[in-house]
């Protein structure tokens, strides 16, 4: 850091000059040619930064003076890449949680690396994340697939120890008779067995069960 200082406190035409050590810690923020910027960044976040990458939670701090933090805030936000500010056992800590704010600061910084390994659990997270739904969505319809089959082989029973078997058409008493020869059939699965169309296959779902309501009690 105290060399680019130097390099960037040019000598006079015609001569050079020597630097006090008090300029060699001086840096112009203001003066420099934002490469220059860049570097010092790259150079305050190799001496006094950190990156964690935890499950689905990233986290990058700078932790300087108090000053300097302070300082160097606004020109954070004046490059684009603002960060929350604080101050913690006595030290100035500036904080980035936004994995995409964390990934424009490391691509800015030249961390190549740490911008892939950043991309790739965002990636890995996003995926699992999808699975999950897509998991829960199918246990649902399952769920829902396994009461409605419980509840026609019940109607079903039902009519047959009653009178309202005798009361389905025969494509009905078909649709019937495969349900309970297979509880966990789909109702495409009986409409391709039978030939039918699967909205006739439902239809006659929704008459067996109504009938089956209608059954008293005490008819057995």
């Amino acid at each position: 850091m105290a060399r680019l200082a130097v390099r960037l406190d040019a000598p006079p035409a015609g001569g050079r000059r020597r630097v006090r050590p008090s300029e060699a810690d001086r840096f112009d923020w203001t003066a420099v040619a934002d490469h220059c910027r860049t570097a010092w960044l790259r150079g305050a976040f190799l001496a006094h930064g950190s990156l964690s990458l935890g499950t689905g939670r990233s986290h990058l701090e700078l932790v300087l003076d108090p000053e300097a933090a302070a300082e160097l805030a606004p020109r954070l936000v004046a490059l684009g890449h603002p960060a929350a500010i604080r101050t913690r056992r006595g030290r100035g800590v500036l904080t980035w949680k936004s994995a995409d704010a964390i990934l424009e600061l490391l691509r800015r910084l030249g961390a190549s690396a740490s911008a892939l390994e950043l991309e790739t659990r965002l990636v890995t997270h996003q995926l699992h994340g999808h699975l999950n739904r897509v998991l829960n969505a199918e246990t649902a319809n399952l769920r829902r697939s396994a009461g409605a089959a419980a509840r026609q082989v019940l109607a079903i029973d039902r009519l047959r120890r009653g009178s309202g078997w005798a009361e389905l058409a025969p494509h009905e008493r078909a649709v019937a008779e495969a349900r309970v020869a297979d509880p966990g059939a789909t109702l495409a699965e009986i409409a391709d067995a039978l030939g039918i169309g699967r909205a006739r296959v439902q239809r006659a779902f929704v008459r067996i069960e109504r009938l089956a309501e209608e059954e008293r009690p005490d008819v057995g």
